[in-house]
């Protein structure tokens, strides 16, 4: 009963409020998904999935009764890093809920941006610095 009570505690208590940073890429949608890519990767890091949002929200546009393009096209990276990850959650375990960490790429009336979420302030300040520094690799690209 008591293991149920303390699930029951975790499951309602909210994790930090996010906020989102973003930064301008200068150049095409493709080209900062490439330089996201090789950013990832020169982290000694490997993209577990690639969430293909901007293609599921067009796909099923109509659907859900809407006429509405939110993106001209738009993509989340998702990956971890066993480095980063045993460091936050050595310090506490519960940091498993923000892995895996995600950048997203986006494209909305010409301009493409990238960008990530913020997570609370202590051990995940390690993840935000990892995700700052390949988001700064690839803009610079």
């Amino acid at each position: 009963m008591l293991k149920l009570a303390f699930a029951l505690t975790l499951a309602a208590t909210p994790l930090a409020a996010q906020e989102v940073i973003t930064t301008p890429f200068d150049g095409a949608f493709a080209d900062a998904t490439f330089a996201l890519e090789n950013a990832i990767i020169s982290e000694g890091l490997v993209v577990d999935h690639i969430s293909h949002v901007g293609e599921m929200l067009n796909r099923t546009m109509a659907d859900v009764g809407s006429d509405v393009t939110i993106f001209d096209a738009a993509d989340v990276y998702q990956f971890c890093s066993a480095t980063t990850s045993r460091e936050v959650m050595e310090a506490d375990p519960l940091n498993i809920a923000y892995c895996p960490y995600g950048i997203f790429v986006f494209e909305k009336d010409g301009a493409v941006t990238m960008g990530y979420r913020t997570y609370p302030e202590g051990p995940m300040d390690a993840v935000e610095d990892l995700l700052a520094r390949i988001v700064a690799a690839a803009t610079e690209f």
